[in-house]
């Protein structure tokens, strides 16, 4: 069988990166998606063509549509498909109070969030009703269930995004298609954590049952399962992936 094709959003660096590895290792041909950091996803491509598998950079805003729409179409032309979709594209957000928070910073994050996660989930999904087939990632975070100060914008957003999540994956179930979410703990080496101080970083790792923030390889190999055709009777959850932080 001709191998899957996984879009991977927001690839360039962190998450993205390290799941575009574990999915190329894999043996998928992969996206990856970039907004701006061209010669990072480069790297990241020549670092899955190294490894012996498919790789190529496709530039697009995720909260665009016409650039959405022109990535999927080009995707579908060069390759035929998209089977899987990792959506980890980071919107930008302001860690601040609710006290200092203003309504753009806080509706902004929600529109921008939620814009990016519906263009991309209606550009591919066409394509997997015709296949049968489909696996839709979106990346979320412990903030959506457990507050922490300063991230109010952040965790109200990912909170919409779980709740849109569940309804894609209760209306896709019958035709093949899972729709879940892996929510990470505060995760070291990405663009959240150099928004934190260093002590702050410190705490969050002491903090932690397993004395340190989970890296963006953990949380890639946990997406990976759920790209992969293993998990067809797995939708509609959202897996934590915080090394025990929270137990339910």
């Amino acid at each position: 069988m001709t191998s899957r094709v996984a879009l991977v959003t927001g690839a360039s660096r962190g998450i993205g990166a390290a799941t575009a590895m574990v999915l190329a290792e894999r043996g998928f041909r992969v996206v990856v998606n970039y907004r701006s950091s061209a010669s990072e996803a480069d790297a990241v491509v020549a670092s899955i063509t190294a490894a012996g598998s498919e790789g190529v950079a496709v530039r697009a805003d995720v909260t665009e549509a016409d650039d959405v729409a022109t990535m999927v179409s080009d995707i579908e032309e060069r390759w035929g498909r998209i089977d899987v979709v990792v959506h980890n594209a980071l919107i930008p957000f302001t860690v601040t109070s609710f006290n200092d928070v203003t309504w753009e910073q806080l509706g902004g994050k929600l529109e921008r969030e939620m814009r990016a996660a519906f263009l991309i989930t209606k550009a591919v999904v066409p394509g997997m009703f015709s296949r049968n087939y489909g696996r839709l990632v979106y990346l979320s975070t412990g903030l959506s269930r457990s507050p922490r100060t300063g991230m109010i914008a952040l965790g109200t957003a990912k909170a919409a995004l779980d709740q849109f999540v569940r309804y894609v994956a209760l209306e896709l179930a019958p035709h093949g298609i899972t729709a879940n979410l892996v929510a990470p703990a505060t995760v070291d080496e990405t663009k959240i954590t150099e928004q934190l101080t260093a002590d702050q970083v410190a705490h969050l790792g002491a903090t932690n049952p397993m004395g340190r923030l989970v890296r963006p390889d953990e949380v890639a190999n946990t997406v990976a399962f759920l790209a992969s055709e293993e998990s067809g009777f797995t939708t509609g959850h959202y897996l934590p992936v915080n090394g025990g932080l929270s137990m339910d």
